[in-house]
This record gives C-alpha cells, sequence and structure tokens, in this order.
C-alpha cells in the first residue's frame, strides 16, 4: 500500500468503484476501503462461497468490477470499518488535512488522503408494522445478500412486500434460487407509471430491464398484487401468517384482501441514503425533494462543501446503480483535478457527457419516486403495542405517550426521552419512522439530520478509539 495514497474511495460498490477507476486510470494511487469481504458493494455482490455461481451482471457492471480488482495502481482494504473522518485546518486556505480512522482484521488503521470519494451506497427502508419485528421478517436487500453472496435461502416459500421496483429484483433472485415466491406486494400502483414517459424515454434501459423482470416473475407464475400492503405479521407454526390489505394513494389501510402463510417474509419500502461519513466530516447536507431523504449537498462535479472531499451514489440521491456509476466515474476524475493531477482542460472535457448522462439518469429517479412514494399513511396500521425502535423495544404507545407527556417536539429530546436511536444501528432503521411519528404527534416536522450526527459513525471496540492507527 502506498504510504500516501493520492484517493481514498470509501465503498466499493458501483459508485466507488467507478471513481477509483477513473482516478487510477489518470495515474492516481487509489486505496479503496469497504466494509465487505469482496469487492462490489449490494449491487455487484460475488458469491462469498466457493461453488456458488457468479451474480449475473450486465457488460458494463463486470467490466467495471474486474478492471478495478486488477488494476495495479488501487488497493482494497476489505474488511474495514471507517468510523471517524475528520478535516483539520491544513497548510493554506481550502486545504484542510483529511484523516480517516479504521477498523481492520489487523487492528487501526489510519489514512490521509490528498483527496477524498465517499460512495457509502444506502441501506433497506422499512416503515414499521405489527410483526415486523418477528424472526422471518427480513430487509429485501438482506435476502438477496444472502442468497448472492452465501447461497442461502431466509425461507422456503417467501413474501416480498413493500414498494420500488428492487422488489421484483429480489423476487426474481431468490425464486432462481430456489424459493418459492408467494407473491410480490407492491403497495404503489404501476399504471403511474404512464405519467411518466418523458423520463421512461431519457433511460430506456430501465424500461426493457423492468420487463425482463416481469417477464420472469409471469414465467414463474408469481402474481404481483399492486396497491396493497401487509399490514401485519403474526406467528403461524413454525411459520408467519402476513395479513394484506388495500391501500388507497396515501397508504391508509382498508379492507383485508388474503392472508398469506410464508416461511419468511422479505420487506422494502426503498432506501435511506448513509450520510453518516459525510455529515461526521462537515458536508452540508439538504432535504431531497424527490424523496423527502437526507442527502449530501454536492455541485455539478460532486463536491461537497468541505474541500477535497466528492460525494457519488446513493449518498447524494437515491437512483440505482447505473446513475451511481456514472457520478462515480465524475467524482473519481474531479478528486484527480483537485490534487492537480488532472488539468482543467481535460477534466471538463471529460465532464460534459458525465454531467448529461448523470442528468438523463437523475430524471429517471425522479419519476421513480413519484411513482413509489412513501406517504405518512401507514402509521394508521400502528398499534399501541408495535415496536418503533428495535434496538431499544421502544412501542409506538409509549413513544405517543411520551411525546404528549413531556411536550416533546424535536428528534434530540425524543431520544434522550426514549432512547430511540441509541441501539446499534443508531436510528438507521428507525430514525425516520420515528421522526414522522414525532411530527405527526407534535405538528412539527422533525429534520432528519438530528441521527446522522455522530461523532463516532459505528459502534467500535474502546481500544479502537485509544489507539491511533498505523498511518497508510
Amino acid at each position: 500500500m502506498p504510504d500516501h495514497p493520492t484517493v481514498v474511495v470509501v465503498g466499493a460498490g458501483p459508485a466507488g468503484l467507478a471513481a477509483a477507476l477513473a482516478a487510477a486510470d489518470h495515474g492516481a494511487e487509489v486505496t479503496v476501503v469497504d466494509l465487505g469481504a469482496l469487492p462490489g458493494g449490494q449491487y455487484l455482490r460475488q458469491p462469498a462461497v466457493a461453488g456458488l455461481p457468479p451474480a449475473r451482471h450486465g457488460a458494463a457492471a463486470v467490466r467495471l468490477l474486474h478492471r478495478t480488482r486488477d488494476h495495479p495502481r488501487i488497493v482494497f482494504l476489505l474488511g474495514h470499518q471507517v468510523w471517524q473522518v475528520t478535516a483539520e485546518p491544513g497548510s493554506g486556505p481550502g486545504r484542510p488535512v483529511l484523516t480517516l480512522r479504521l477498523e481492520g482484521p489487523a487492528g487501526p488503521v489510519t489514512l490521509r488522503p490528498a483527496a477524498l470519494v465517499l460512495a457509502p451506497g444506502g441501506h433497506d427502508r422499512v416503515v414499521p408494522f405489527p410483526g415486523w419485528d418477528l424472526p422471518g421478517v427480513v430487509t429485501a436487500g438482506a435476502a438477496q445478500a444472502l442468497a448472492k453472496g452465501q447461497g442461502v435461502l431466509v425461507g422456503r416459500r417467501v413474501l416480498v412486500a413493500g414498494t420500488g421496483p428492487f422488489l421484483l429484483t429480489v423476487a426474481d433472485g431468490l425464486a432462481a434460487a430456489g424459493a418459492e415466491v408467494a407473491g410480490v406486494v407492491e403497495a404503489s400502483r404501476l399504471h403511474r407509471w404512464a405519467g411518466q414517459l418523458g423520463a421512461i424515454a431519457s433511460a430506456p434501459g430501465k424500461l426493457g430491464e423492468a420487463f425482463r423482470y416481469l417477464g420472469n416473475l409471469r414465467r414463474r407464475r408469481i402474481p404481483i398484487w399492486s396497491g396493497e400492503a401487509v399490514t401485519q405479521v403474526e406467528p403461524d407454526g413454525d411459520g408467519l401468517r402476513a395479513t394484506l390489505r388495500r391501500v388507497d394513494a396515501g397508504w391508509r389501510p382498508g379492507p383485508v384482501t388474503r392472508t398469506v402463510t410464508v416461511d419468511a417474509l422479505c420487506v422494502g419500502h426503498g432506501f435511506t441514503p448513509s450520510v453518516e461519513l459525510a455529515v461526521a466530516v462537515g458536508c452540508a447536507v439538504r432535504t431531497d425533494p424527490a424523496d423527502g431523504s437526507l442527502v449530501v449537498d454536492v455541485d455539478e462535479s460532486q463536491a461537497s462543501t468541505v474541500p477535497g472531499v466528492f460525494v457519488a451514489g446513493e449518498a447524494t440521491g437515491v437512483g440505482g446503480a447505473d446513475l451511481a456509476r456514472h457520478e462515480g466515474t465524475l467524482a473519481g476524475l474531479a478528486a484527480l483535478h483537485r490534487t492537480g493531477r488532472l488539468d482543467t482542460a481535460a477534466f471538463h472535457r471529460a465532464a460534459v457527457g458525465l454531467r448529461r448522462r448523470i442528468a438523463s439518469q437523475r430524471r429517471f429517479a425522479t419519476a421513480m419516486h413519484r411513482v413509489y412514494p412513501v406517504p405518512d399513511g401507514w402509521t394508521h396500521w400502528l398499534r399501541p403495542e408495535t415496536v418503533l425502535c428495535r434496538c431499544e423495544e421502544v412501542t409506538v404507545g409509549r413513544t405517543r405517550s411520551d411525546i404528549v407527556a413531556y411536550g416533546i417536539d424535536d428528534l434530540r429530546a425524543l431520544k434522550l426521552v426514549t432512547r430511540i436511536g441509541m441501539g446499534r444501528c443508531q436510528g438507521r432503521m428507525c430514525g425516520r419512522a420515528a421522526a414522522c411519528l414525532l411530527g405527526q404527534v407534535s405538528g412539527r416536522a422533525q429534520p432528519l439530520a438530528t441521527f446522522a450526527n455522530r461523532q463516532l459513525v459505528m459502534p467500535v471496540p474502546l481500544r479502537t478509539v485509544a489507539e491511533e492507527g498505523t498511518p497508510q
């Protein structure tokens, strides 16, 4: 590993790999940090068990994965978790000293790059419902990761539910891996795509991808129940019984449409961008008008408000692998331009086409969020005993009563009183749901940055905090 990498990239998904490749192809020494055992992230996840067939991806994705893995100027620090990022005053204005502290298999590591690209991706968003904390209820992303990476099915008979095109991908993948998929429960109405023809035309490949998944599900006789939602799950012998209700456009529940008995329920309501590292280093964030997520504010070159820090992929707004790849390439080139290793004319020539493709993919992403919104009507299917924060076992009833009893009107106070967001996930799973519930009861909209602002981004052993890692 080089003593002073020109560029450090955090995240080995499509955005991170594209950033690393762009910088390395122009002569930079690049270090890629990722918690996974293999590069690829969730989208390009590779089998971690010998004998499993490789996951199927498009030619561009496969080429990206192979080129980065074999590149002589790219070093991977896999199995490493970045738990702190700081930007301290440097030798001149606008030249902060960037420091990353990592925990890895051999102990702590410290990195001080000339430029930093953050491509941390996102994680499954799930809205609570009665029974969502039962064994056998898993996120759609977890079910996919187990099947692709370990060859393990979460159940023999599964139900995939929530909203968003990712449900089709997961259902198709689980069926191909040998699971009996009882159905796909989509809370939104797919006919909404009829009003987004312009966005579809800007990304024609997405339409073909959707038809491929739909065709696979039809051939396997897997039904898609549109305009319905799983509003309750109960134990049923060794399995689960999911209750489905018709929901209106605001997701207020109507009559029961069916009950489905399964071994596992795979649920997902879109994705939540991972912005914690960017917030920790001081990057400005904003609310994405497309889906209400907290995202990092970047300029047309993927530069954040912290000099030398660039952000790409889902952390700037959920939009899929193609958008992430283009943003990553632009961020890698911009990081290199920042260090003076890529002249301005060459950077601008490359950036023109990338920005055009990013704008096109972003239009499609905006349309996708219009078709698959997550309105607040889901709170109507909650019960007082429904668990809101699974780490600390805080229920909806207790949360509502404490808000009223103590006059709570901000998330920080709710966190202190109820311990919501103080568990291992640090609010990643429950934070947005808690903000929604607090906003409804208090009548005051809640900023999502409260749960994203952490000095220690991830839980690590106390010895790691006390020790300075070996400089790299």
